[in-house]
């Protein structure tokens, strides 16, 4: 929690009085448009407002905005991200948010903010304020008739659907037919569900766009949830972990960190199972909360590319208008740092080595390379060959597979410094019976990869060691002589200096100056003293180290 309150601390104060030109109330349909229509006229060049083909039951439209530097199309090596709202119709601050939000990224942009200008111009984004415009004027139909909010008119369709019920529920042929955990595409038609008109729209948006981030807004507690929604066995509250549970946790954290009360002591919404998230970093698996059976995010992680968390705002699911600037001054930060998790884990383009064409559909899978454990959940590369994998900071064995090609393995650090681009790993493949000698070199690197921290003692306790390894450990010096004694290196000084050369954007040791560095504090004797308990073999293996140890520091 200190490393996000440092980088929050950096943060530029932007609320001024709300977003200057969006009028502090609700706004229903007709007001969405007229407020999509005017960002487009301020921010032409970076905008473009547009529907989902079809239309709600009530025949109404489902309008997105889009913000990138070349709108109405996917640019290879582009990552794509949405924010949904008001999926639930009477849970009203996440569309009155993505409103806001959509003045804000085209102001910044036009002041030159630098962040908000490197997001866009490396960042595909959708933001659809409203996902049920039906249900929304069902709500507040029901309030101007009886003065006051029900927590369930207008929550489900026109056809009092509930639409995070309304997906095809994959979660269950995984469960129950021990199917892997990825692109269920031929499963998908299994499921006999009657899917609504806004529902089909969704899959079909989800569907054709290579989104690799995304959430959606609800209101009613206060909390970021992630997958699964939907429980193992049937019960109603159980941990059910997805195959990329750390990183969905991370996710859900980045949001909750840089939310003003979300991961902070607050009063608890008065909801029946006693839940007070603030007490777990303000994040929860959907499962354990509530079993939520065909739910839109799990439906993105098992039928695409896409990681989809679901956002609750609030304890009042239809707060008054005077109180949304209270709102969007919790959730401004969020919902941009949220955005830039796009950007974590790894990127790049799979190319055929003779043409250089990109490989559509290849299979990106990723071992663990600490537990050696494969994650079962593979993306796939799009139309250009390009993919983006999102994983926290560890390290891993990549694996590329393509039909008609030999496989590829590379062994990929991974350290997601603040607010910059994935690190991109390319990979070339040859057609099956050529050689490739970077397969094999792909695995050996990742074989010779030792356990950053070797302890002798097997019964020595783990937690002293790392904190006797953070105060000071050894490192040979090789640009002195032989024989001299090896340097003491302060551990705190070189993680300064490496989380500093990691914000600058530096690939940990690939430029001149950087490497020399690092290359100082490698041990390359063969014949250890007994006694040593901490040492690496190359780079990877010091980089390893370091983030083992970052873990347990504040830097």
């Amino acid at each position: 929690m200190k490393i996000y309150s440092l980088w929050l601390a950096f943060l530029p104060v932007f609320f001024q009085s709300q977003c200057e030109s969006l009028e502090q109330k609700h706004h229903d349909d007709k007001a969405i448009v007229a407020v999509l229509d005017e960002i487009h006229r301020d921010c032409p060049k970076i905008t473009r407002k547009y529907a989902l083909p079809g239309h709600t039951v009530n025949k109404r439209h489902l309008w997105v905005i889009e913000f990138t530097d070349n709108p109405g199309k996917h640019e290879p090596g582009e990552p794509e991200f949405k924010y949904v709202g008001n999926m639930h119709g009477n849970e009203v601050v996440g569309r009155e948010m993505l409103l806001a939000l959509g003045v804000y990224l085209c102001q910044q942009y036009k002041a030159g903010n630098a962040s908000i200008v490197k997001l866009i111009e490396n960042t595909r984004i959708h933001i659809m304020p409203s996902m049920n415009p039906d249900g929304w004027e069902l709500a507040t139909n029901y309030f101007n008739k009886y003065h006051k909010h029900s927590w369930t008119v207008g929550r489900a369709n026109a056809h009092d659907v509930d639409l995070n019920r309304n997906f095809p529920d994959l979660d269950h042929i995984v469960y129950t037919e021990h199917s892997r955990n990825n692109h269920l595409k031929e499963l998908h038609s299994k499921s006999k569900k009657h899917l609504e008109p806004e529902t089909v729209m969704m899959i079909e948006w989800i569907i054709d766009n290579p989104f690799v981030l995304s959430s959606n807004l609800h209101g009613g507690d206060l909390v970021a949830n992630y997958p699964y929604d939907s429980s193992i066995s049937g019960k109603l509250q159980e941990y059910s972990k997805s195959p990329d549970d750390a990183t969905f946790r991370h996710l859900a954290e980045a949001y909750a960190m840089a939310h003003g009360s979300m991961a902070r002591e607050h009063k608890p919404c008065d909801m029946d199972n006693g839940d007070s998230f603030a007490k777990q970093g303000g994040i929860t698996n959907g499962a354990k909360w509530y079993s939520v059976s065909g739910g839109m995010q799990d439906f993105n992680y098992l039928r695409t590319n896409c990681f989809e968390i679901t956002l609750e705002l609030g304890c009042d699911k239809y707060p008054p208008a005077e109180e949304l600037s209270f709102y969007w001054k919790e959730n401004k930060n969020a919902l941009i740092h949220f955005m830039w998790q796009t950007h974590t884990g790894i990127r790049g383009f799979i190319t055929d080595n003779m043409s250089n064409q990109g490989i559509a559909n290849a299979t990106i899978q990723i071992q663990n390379v600490t537990d050696g454990r494969v994650i079962d959940h593979d993306v796939t590369s799009a139309h250009a060959g390009d993919y983006w994998r999102l994983l926290i900071r560890g390290v891993y064995k990549v694996t590329v597979r393509a039909d008609g090609y030999v496989p590829q393995a590379k062994c990929v650090v991974v350290i997601n410094p603040v607010h910059t681009l994935a690190k991109r790993v390319d990979f070339s493949l040859s057609a099956a019976g050529e050689e490739n000698p970077a397969v094999q070199a792909g695995d050996d690197s990742c074989e010779k990869m030792s356990v950053a921290i070797k302890v002798t003692d097997k019964g020595k306790d783990k937690g002293k060691i790392k904190e006797k390894a953070k105060d000071t450990y050894k490192v040979k010096d090789q640009n002195k002589a032989k024989g001299k004694d090896t340097a003491k290196i302060n551990t705190e000084d070189l993680h300064k200096y490496m989380w500093a050369a990691g914000q600058q954007g530096s690939n940990w040791g690939q430029s001149e100056g950087e490497g020399a560095f690092i290359e100082n504090l490698v041990e390359d004797t063969p014949n250890r003293a007994k006694d040593d308990e901490y040492y690496w073999e190359n780079v990877d293996d010091l980089e390893k180290l370091l983030y083992e140890l970052e873990q347990d520091r504040d830097f």
